[in-house]
């Protein structure tokens, strides 16, 4: 299913599974004061929690309460969706323990002598265990009750197409949801071949569909119709203006040719389908520029004497500037000049003018050929990011005339602009830099835009520094 229509059934999805959003909540309280009494068990032989890991305790699971939200743990799950799962839980989890940890060690330092590191790792072992093993039951459960007919919603689907298919398969695998689709009815318009792989009973025409509801006990009824297809809804409200049951419609979303960017949100009290948006409005800026600033900051203060070194080899290694300045496109189309420590001799493009950088060439000096193969080159953009033209994670920036050229030969490319140009990116630390797929790159910085978070931009910065400086493709 394209991530699109994903993000257009969150909305729906949350207000039907609140109910078990809300058990969730207080099973993974449950379920890791358990795993930490067990720890403290299993290390100190006493079930009696002594007054001082109970404080501990409860700073953990109010860490776990806070990094849960905001990792967005609670978020609409579907039982064949574990991988994803697992990944928010540990990342959350993980940085619940770490102000754990950091709190109690700033403030009583002995505290970690003797078993009480040891007890806290197996709490955080226990902890992402007894969680994921608990909603792991949890699904099964929903499962088995949901097979047994237990508050399920039955859901009439009038027409077929793609995306009556995918809205059907959503939410009989979403055992949250508490709705199953039971049928269709096709009144001979509609594609209703659609439903052959998926195995949706076709359950009559439209002239039967008031039979139909009150026959098969239907909750609701939603509409599959293209982007132009009114009159049917019109037709469906007509024919159950006598039923007491929901209608909803069902938006043809792959009529888009760019479906994977639809989502659902309220401008003004006012519901819109938007196609393709930029993150970066309202709060959101804000928030991103403080992240990138303030980590800019920090890191041009650790990195200083590096930068002084490399200053000082690149003065040695040539004649000419330490830095490299070059026009770049950043975002909503801004021009503006990006700073690298040099790495060619002067003058280099004089003859040939811009060129893509191809591996085999030797247009670098010796030292500019180090600094390009671990990306160190790319450090002075530090400054770039306190000046507000690039952010640490983002695109990457292009030169106007490569902007000119790809923007005809790859769909989408300009949205890439949606976003302030990064240092690094999703599509780096996956191995998309330098001569690549150009393509490829573009789907990376796309879904990066889509999905952007705080928490998406750390464990990016985190990838690059722990594997993306080297890379075979950087020369």
């Amino acid at each position: 299913m394209p991530l699109g229509v994903g993000n257009i059934f969150n909305g729906l999805f949350r207000q039907y599974g609140h109910t078990v959003i809300l058990l969730l909540r207080f099973l993974d309280i449950a379920m890791l004061f358990c795993a930490s009494w067990l720890a403290y068990y299993a290390w100190h032989d006493s079930f009696i929690i002594d007054q001082y890991h109970r404080i501990v305790i409860a700073l953990g699971i109010l860490g776990a309460i806070i990094f849960f939200e905001i990792g967005q743990v609670y978020r609409p799950w579907r039982a064949d969706a574990m991988r994803g799962e697992i990944a928010r839980i540990f990342r959350a989890w993980g940085f619940a323990l770490v102000a754990v940890v950091s709190i109690v060690a700033l403030i009583r330092l002995h505290f970690w002598f003797g078993s009480s590191y040891r007890w806290i790792a197996t709490w955080g072992g226990l902890g992402l265990l007894f969680v994921l093993t608990s909603r792991s039951l949890l699904s099964r459960l929903l499962h088995h009750l949901r097979a047994r007919g237990w508050s399920q919603g039955r859901i009439i689907m009038v027409g077929m197409n793609r995306m009556a298919v995918a809205a059907s398969k959503q939410l009989n695998h979403s055992p949250w949801a508490g709705l199953q689709v039971i049928g269709y009815v096709d009144d001979g318009t509609s594609h209703g071949n659609a439903a052959a792989d998926f195995h949706l009973p076709r359950l009559g025409e439209m002239k039967d569909l008031a039979a139909l509801v009150m026959r098969e006990a239907a909750d609701e009824v939603w509409v599959a119709f293209p982007l132009q297809g009114e009159s049917r809804a019109e037709q469906v409200q007509h024919e159950l203006r006598h039923l007491p049951v929901s209608i909803r419609l069902v938006i043809d979303c792959f009529a888009f040719k760019q479906s994977k960017f639809l989502n659902l949100n309220e401008v003004a009290g006012i519901p819109t389908l938007d196609v393709s948006v930029s993150p970066l409005h309202g709060v959101n800026r804000y928030i991103k520029v403080i992240e990138d600033r303030l980590l800019a900051f920090i890191l041009l203060i650790l990195v200083s004497p590096l930068m002084l070194l490399i200053a000082l080899g690149v003065k040695l290694s040539s004649k000419g500037p330490v830095f490299y300045r070059q026009e770049r496109v950043g975002w909503n189309n801004r021009s503006f000049i990006m700073l690298k420590f040099r790495s060619m001799p002067v003058n280099v493009e004089a003859k040939t003018g811009p060129v893509w950088a191809k591996p085999g060439e030797k247009r670098t000096t010796r030292f500019g050929s180090l600094l390009r193969k671990t990306s160190l080159d790319e450090l002075p953009q530090l400054i770039n990011v306190l000046r507000g033209e690039m952010s640490l994670v983002g695109p990457r920036p292009e030169r106007p005339d490569f902007v000119e050229l790809f923007k005809e030969q790859v769909p989408n490319y300009m949205k890439k602009h949606m976003m302030k140009a990064g240092i690094t990116g999703w599509a780096q630390v996956n191995g998309w830099r330098g001569d690549t797929d150009l393509n490829q790159r573009i789907e990376h910085d796309l879904y990066y835009i889509q999905h952007w978070s705080v928490w998406f931009d750390l464990e990016i910065a985190l990838r690059t520094l722990l594997t993306g400086f080297i890379n075979k493709n950087a020369y």
